[in-house]
């Protein structure tokens, strides 16, 4: 492996768009990040779930938002909004859905969630 790699996620290995969705995703060696752009009105329920067909979002999540905002509700009944600078780490089994009116970007950095993540 090299000692240093670089990417842009301007210029993706792959970019995924389910509904309202882009998913712009980089490979680096063993690892892969994800920019998600999630537009005003973006619901897991209705943009993801038909693709994965679970009753909730089953992937691990680990990213920092960068724009936008985001609520989360847990399965446990647990809730957040993450906006500008957070940080978050999410466990399978939640519902999300953008807060407000601008469009929500966020680095994801799980690998295996970045890998398939909005993919059928």
């Amino acid at each position: 492996m090299a000692s240093i790699e670089r990417k842009n996620v301007d210029r993706p290995d792959e970019s995924r768009t389910p509904e309202k969705t882009r998913m712009d995703v980089v490979q680096l060696g063993d690892a892969t990040v994800a920019r998600i752009t999630l537009q005003p009105g973006w619901t897991w329920s209705d943009c993801i779930q038909p693709i994965v067909g679970t009753a909730s979002c089953q992937a691990a999540h680990l990213g920092f938002v960068v724009s936008g905002r985001i609520h989360i509700r847990a399965d446990d009944g647990a809730e957040t909004d993450l906006g500008p600078g957070d940080v978050y780490r999410l466990e399978p089994g939640h519902d999300a859905w953008v807060a407000g009116d601008e469009p929500a970007v966020a680095l994801e950095f799980e690998s295996k969630t970045a890998e398939t993540y909005a993919r059928a």
